[in-house]
C-alpha cells in the first residue's frame, strides 16, 4: 500500500461536509474517478488510498499534475464555477476509497457557513500555491532542473530518511511516470536519472529511488527551501 503523509490536510469541518453529506464509493486500481472534459458534477474526499491527477497535451503526450492521498480533495476546481467540466483525469493507482458530494449541494453548505467558507479558501490557497510553484519549476529551470525539483518534492512527500543522509522514496514509479511528472520524455529521464547514479547522488532498485545527495539536487535548482507543505508532489 502506498503510504501518503499530508501536512496540509483539510479542516475536520470541510471532512465532517462529507461524513454527513457525501456518499461513499469505492474505485479499483487502475479505474478511472472522472475523465478530463467530463461534466463535474461531484467533488471527492479521499479516504483512503492513491490518485493519480493527469492532463493531456494538445500533442497527446500526458502530464502528471498530482499524486494526492488520504485527507486530499480532487475535483475542487469545480467549486463555484460556471464552466462545470473537470479540467483533469483522475486515476486510482492502488484500491481507494472516496466520499463524493454533489458540488451543488457543497457549495451550498460553504455558503450558509461563511467561516468555513473562509477555511476552505485558505486551504484552496495553499493548494494553489503548491501548484505554482511546481510549474515554476518545470517551466524555468529546464529538463533537468525538473527532474531535481521533481526529485526533491518526492522526497519531501514520500521520504523515509535514512542514516548517513539517504532518502528512500517509498513510493514504486516507473521512469514513464517520472517522465510524465517532469514533462519530458522517457529517455531524456532515463540518460538523467543514469547520470545521477553514475555520480552516486541515487541509486534505483526496480521501481525505488533512493537519494544519497538530497543537497546537491537543491545546490543545482537554487533551491528556496519552500515550506514542506508547498514543496510537495500531492
Amino acid at each position: 500500500m502506498i503510504v501518503i503523509v499530508a501536512l496540509n490536510s483539510m479542516p475536520m469541518k470541510i471532512y465532517d461536509l462529507f461524513e454527513d453529506h457525501g456518499l461513499a464509493i469505492k474505485v479499483d486500481k487502475g479505474n478511472y474517478i472522472f475523465r478530463e472534459d467530463e461534466r463535474a458534477e461531484n467533488i471527492f474526499f479521499v479516504r483512503s488510498g492513491a490518485i493519480q491527477i493527469s492532463k493531456e497535451t494538445e500533442s497527446g503526450k500526458e502530464l502528471t499534475i498530482r499524486i494526492c492521498g488520504t485527507d486530499a480533495i480532487i475535483g475542487e476546481n469545480s467549486i463555484f464555477c460556471k464552466t462545470r467540466y473537470h479540467a483533469t483525469t483522475a486515476k486510482a493507482l492502488e484500491p481507494t476509497h472516496l466520499l463524493a458530494l454533489h458540488t451543488d449541494t457543497f457549495e451550498f453548505l460553504l455558503s450558509e457557513n461563511p467561516p468555513l467558507l473562509m477555511e476552505y479558501l485558505k486551504w484552496l490557497q495553499v493548494e494553489n500555491l503548491k501548484h505554482q510553484s511546481r510549474l515554476r519549476d518545470l517551466v524555468l529551470n529546464g529538463k533537468k532542473g525538473a527532474l531535481f525539483s521533481t526529485l526533491i518534492r518526492l522526497a519531501n512527500t514520500y521520504g523515509d530518511f535514512r542514516s548517513n543522509n539517504d532518502v528512500f522514496i517509498n513510493f514504486p514509479l516507473t521512469n514513464t511516470e517520472i517522465a510524465n511528472l517532469c514533462a519530458t520524455s522517457r529517455e531524456m529521464i532515463n540518460r538523467m536519472l543514469n547520470d545521477l547514479k553514475n555520480q552516486n547522488i541515487i541509486t534505483f532498485n526496480k521501481s525505488y529511488i533512493t537519494i544519497h545527495d538530497l543537497q546537491f539536487l537543491k545546490d543545482n535548482i537554487a533551491c528556496e527551501n519552500c515550506p514542506l507543505n508547498i514543496c510537495r508532489i500531492d
